[in-house]
């Protein structure tokens, strides 16, 4: 199992991707309205901002910016994974032979946020 460390600063702008466990399957431009519901409802639960949110068919990117004394980002992707799951259905997100072999938790894997956000931005965001 990975050793994550996570870097947590209050009010911190973070850098995640979020793949789901199945890399062949296209659930998260399928239902890419979902994602926004339930990154909707969270937010309005757990405020954040949304600096930068980048969906393809099987992981995602997304810069974030918490408010003020907050550093919960873990809750706040817990409320999103499972608001998504419970619309979509867990065989939306692994495939049939990971469901029978009850493998896969909820079809996301550990969140990787990254800590040279600055140099992220700078190469990737202000270059365009």
């Amino acid at each position: 199992m990975p050793d994550y460390r996570r870097f947590r600063v209050p009010g911190g702008t973070y850098f995640f991707t979020v793949n789901l466990l199945e890399r062949r399957l296209d659930t998260l431009v399928r239902y890419v309205d979902v994602l926004r519901s339930a990154a909707r409802v969270t937010r309005r639960e757990r405020p954040f901002h949304i600096d930068a949110w980048v969906v393809l068919p099987d992981h995602m990117h997304c810069v974030w910016t918490l408010p003020p004394e907050d550093d919960d980002y873990s809750n706040r992707w817990k409320a999103i994974k499972i608001r998504f799951v419970r619309t979509v259905g867990w065989g939306e997100c692994n495939e049939p032979q990971r469901i029978r072999d009850n493998d896969g938790g909820v079809g996301v894997r550990e969140l990787t946020p990254t800590y040279e956000l600055q140099r992220i931005v700078n190469n990737h965001v202000e270059s365009q």
